[in-house]
């Protein structure tokens, strides 16, 4: 007779503070105390697949794998009928777990008994407990009231595991936007805001209150650190999405492999561990601002499922057949030459076309020479605070390198530039003392002065990009000297865009940032 504090341990597990694996787990160990078998596994009903969410006595390669009811006559059967099913240890139904019983793995169908109970949520199936037992017959003396008792109580695990993954999955989601929001708050503190009077940032101020309370996709164009993603936000912060949050993705830097459910989210079982329900980035950014930042690195896989959200509002998660409304707007950002990448056959021209509805072009900063002085005098005031200095100031010196500098990475090289400046400057001054940066604490060489509007190549241009002499070189001073030479060639040839320019001298563009720095091309 099965043990009757069985049952109750089921149900004090089922009220208990458990992590919803350690229920299923400890369900399991119940059933195996109860009934005399020497394996047990709790299996959920996904379509017309059943996924294992807990085995006991079982190879653990059992938790990876997916038993479809068409191939595994006897999940079926369970599944179909709503009842308790014990198979003869004749039967010629094929049993899942053939060759997988930890006890006994040579065991096969016509040596062991298997039970199976479906689990129930109403009049519906959600899942299936079966039990196996190397010792024919072992559960033919089992009650069949006790079995649906047990199948109900399992159900009933199973169902309060669905409702606590429910709630974890909103307050992720709740998590995720209360990040977006402190993340927003705190740029708002110290480095939101679009700085420059220069004609170049007025055209862009200009653009963005146009467009802003529109629904029209943006696609935000420049060069790495100019300020793209400050350019976003405004977009959002001036929309009718400003209430709702603006989810920052980072396309560049997700793997090729999990792009699509970080974007569309995916359904439990969709691959290999995808163990519960997960909401992709435009669910979380529904009724708000989704910014995708480096669209162009999205792999060309993807693209048409980004323009089936552009175009139809419609996503549709990794593992699902159905369609989902949202209700999001799309700004994108690029440092690519999104035309070139069309041409090249690495971005679909609809899907360029699409996020190229409303184009703003950020100008770099050697475009916008007269703003060096406000944006200095902002990042001085920011790291001030940050370190809890006194009154910080440049000297002469100081400004006119910062003005006459290339900035091949513009304000964000100048934002790290002006950090590092002040933390040397203010290291042997007082708390509350006047902090003057000079060029000593700059450590900045700078080329000769630009006039404002006029465009170089990014990095220093003192290096000719035509000729190369080697006349009184040696061969390692002649290799750097055309090392130097091809990267300015290869820079100002793809309008400053380090990424594109890597591209077409054939390596990687880290790889070409730490060349640039060795050749003295970037700080």
């Amino acid at each position: 007779m099965p043990d009757p504090d069985a049952l109750l341990s089921i149900a004090v597990d089922l009220t208990a503070s458990l992590a919803a694996q350690d229920r299923l787990a400890r369900l399991l160990q119940t059933v195996r105390r109860t009934i005399p078998c020497d394996a047990a596994a709790l299996l959920e009903l996904v379509g017309d697949d059943l996924i294992p969410l807990a085995t006991h006595g079982l190879a653990p390669e059992v938790l990876g794998r997916l038993f479809a009811r068409r191939e595994h006559p006897r999940l079926d059967v369970v599944v179909a009928g709503k009842a308790p099913v014990r198979f003869p240890a004749d039967s010629t139904l094929r049993d899942p777990y053939d060759g997988l019983l930890l006890v006994n793995p040579d065991a096969t169908r016509d040596v062991h008994a298997c039970l199976g109970c479906p689990l129930m949520e109403g009049d519906r199936v959600i899942g299936v407990l079966t039990a196996d037992a190397l010792e024919p017959g072992a559960f033919d003396s089992l009650d069949e009231g006790f079995l649906r008792m047990l199948g109900a109580l399992a159900g009933a695990a199973l169902h309060t595991g669905r409702i606590i993954e429910a709630l974890e999955v909103a307050s992720r989601h709740h998590q995720q936007v209360a990040s977006v929001l402190q993340r927003d708050a705190a740029l708002r503190n110290g480095g939101s805001q679009i700085i420059g009077t220069s004609a170049p940032m007025q055209r862009v101020r200009q653009e963005i209150e146009l467009v802003a309370p529109s629904d029209f996709p943006v696609l935000i164009m420049g060069e790495t650190g100019v300020g793209k993603e400050l350019v976003a936000r405004a977009v959002h912060q001036h929309s009718r999405r400003a209430e709702h949050p603006l989810i920052y993705v980072n396309c560049a830097a997700l793997p090729e492999t999990i792009v699509e459910s970080e974007l569309f989210g995916h359904l439990r079982g969709a691959y290999t561990g995808a163990t519960a329900d997960r909401a992709g980035k435009f669910d979380i950014a529904d009724r708000g601002t989704l910014f995708l930042d480096e669209v162009g690195e999205l792999p060309l896989s993807v693209q048409p499922k980004l323009l089936r959200v552009l175009q139809e509002g419609e996503i549709q998660r990794v593992g699902s057949d159905k369609p989902q409304h949202v209700d999001v707007r799309v700004v994108a950002a690029t440092n690519r030459d999104l035309e070139r990448e069309v041409e090249a056959g690495r971005f679909r021209p609809d899907l360029f076309h699409r996020l190229n509805m409303y184009p703003i072009r950020v100008p770099p900063l050697r475009d916008r020479r007269s703003d060096i002085p406000l944006l200095a005098g902002f990042f001085l005031d920011l790291y001030r605070r940050r370190l809890g200095l006194g009154p910080v100031r440049l000297n002469e010196s100081a400004r006119q390198a910062l003005g006459n500098a290339d900035w091949p990475g513009n304000v964000r090289e100048l934002d790290h530039l002006l950090g590092r400046a002040v933390l040397r400057a203010s290291a042997n001054v007082g708390r509350d003392a006047p902090v003057l940066v000079g060029p000593e604490h700059l450590q900045l060489s700078a080329p000769e002065p630009k006039a404002e509007g006029s465009v170089g190549p990014g990095p220093s241009s003192r290096y000719r990009s035509d000729v190369v002499s080697i006349g009184g070189m040696t061969l390692r001073e002649a290799v750097e000297e055309t090392k130097r030479a091809m990267v300015v060639r290869a820079v100002g040839d793809n309008g400053g865009n380090w990424a594109a320019a890597a591209r077409s001298l054939g390596m990687a563009r880290s790889n070409l940032h730490h060349m640039a720095e060795r050749l003295g091309l970037r700080k």
